[in-house]
């Protein structure tokens, strides 16, 4: 079943995508790398603006708005339906202990929705929630940057390297992003 949002073409929004059955898969360096590289491709050429990220074991959180023209609707749609062929087929090549299991799982989950051929990474949505005030924007730039200080990955949130916390301290991280002041 898909997922219709109400998304404006000139807000910026606090996103969340994950992949089926939260499985822990952006361990691998290989795959996070996929994320990252994709993000940059869709800033570049697909109009997302980036003003933070945090990329968890099993999940993605952006706060995110397009440039002029495009929508976040579609540059999400891209970026799922690119990333999931992607890690699907570097899953595939890559030496990873869990192949078997994990493209099980990808394939359970694809053949259980009529919207998929044969694989199924992301779960559906990407549940946008509007910043419209300067407080809220702030809690939720806090709350994803904190995320991994919360999973007891690391002390410090700029000491994450899947995330702009590091851009927040004046230091470049692994993507450009806007900074929200």
């Amino acid at each position: 079943m898909g997922f219709k949002y109400k998304v404006s073409n000139d807000g910026i929004y606090f996103l969340t995508t994950t992949v089926v059955d939260w499985i822990d898969v952006f361990t691998r360096k290989e795959l996070a790398e996929i994320i990252i590289e994709s993000l940059k491709y869709c800033q570049k050429e697909k109009g997302l603006v980036l003003y933070a990220w945090c990329l968890m074991p099993s999940h993605l959180h952006l706060i995110a708005s397009t440039a002029e023209s495009k929508s976040l609707s579609d540059v999400m749609r891209y970026f799922k339906k690119f990333t999931s062929k992607s890690i699907v087929a570097a899953v595939k090549e890559i030496n990873e202990s869990r192949r078997e299991w994990l493209l099980d799982k990808f394939g359970f989950a694809g053949r259980t929705n009529f919207k998929n051929k044969e694989y199924k990474f992301w779960q559906d949505g990407f549940f946008p929630i509007e910043l419209d005030t300067t407080s809220f924007m702030q809690q939720k730039l806090d709350y994803l940057h904190n995320n991994p200080v919360a999973a007891g990955i690391v002390y410090e949130p700029e000491h994450y390297v899947f995330s702009s916390a590091i851009n927040y301290t004046g230091q470049m991280g692994l993507i450009d992003v806007l900074l929200i002041e």
